[in-house]
Formats: C-alpha cells, structure tokens, sequence
C-alpha cells in the first residue's frame, strides 16, 4: 500500500507558529532539558561521594584489621594511602558547579558586595575532596 505524504493520510501533531518562531539559543535548551544540568551535576557529585565514601570505609576497614596491634604504622599507612589517592572525578564536577551554577540558575547579585545571593543562606558553592575531608570522614586512629 503506498502512503500519500499530503491530506489524510499525514501523521502526527502540526507544529504551531509559535513553536516554530520560538529562539533556539543555548539558554532554551538548558531549560528545556528533562532535568537541568546543575541539578543533574549536583546528583553526580553526591553518587561520586558517596562512592569515595565507600572504597575510603572499605580500605579503612581492611587497614584497620591489618595494622589491629600497631596504631601508629596504621596512622602512618592510612596517612599514606588518603594522600594518595585521586579525587579528581568528583572535584571536576564540584569545579564546574561552582563556576557555572549562578549563571544557570540566572542567580541574583548583590549589590552592595557584588557576589551572586546565598541560597537558603548558605554559599552555592561546594567543596572540593581532599585528603583531608577524607582524614576527617576517617580519622587515622585505632
């Protein structure tokens, strides 16, 4: 059976004026997204984490029972092991969100400092991961 592309037999919803006369930018499309990016970054550094969380509970576990009978080389090793270990995953995202959150929620300056507005008080802004967050989530004690 052949379809006719004209009349009747066309398929679908015609596309308004409106719709066809509308801006494309930049802008129409990050608000026109399913979920804005800052929001889908803001998940991403949470599930990234909690992942690093996680692998820190586990090694610090697996250390703890090693090192049971000698509190200082486990200070000495856990120590070792925060400080080497990579957090850039999550820092790039926290990065991001810190530079191009305000402009994609179109904050507000303040006038009198010059500074976007806080957020229910508090800074938009995160921080980053570093060994010490990690010291600090897991101390380096028995």
């Amino acid at each position: 059976m052949q379809r006719s592309l004209d009349g009747e037999h066309r398929r679908g919803k015609r596309i308004s004026t409106e719709e066809l006369q509308r801006e494309r930018s930049v802008e129409n499309y990050l608000r026109g997204a399913l979920m804005p990016r800052w929001m889908e970054r803001l998940r991403e550094i949470q599930s990234g984490t909690e992942r690093h969380r996680s692998r820190l509970a586990t090694d610090y576990a697996w250390l703890r029972e090693q090192h049971a009978d000698d509190p200082e080389r486990f200070a000495r090793e856990w120590t070792a092991l925060v400080r080497d270990r990579s957090f850039d995953d999550v820092n790039g995202l926290v990065q991001d969100h810190n530079e191009w959150y305000p402009v994609e929620r179109q904050l507000p300056i303040d006038p009198s400092t010059g500074e976007y507005v806080l957020i229910a008080g508090r800074p938009y802004t995160r921080e980053e991961l570093t060994p010490e967050w990690a010291l600090a989530q897991f101390p380096p004690e028995l």
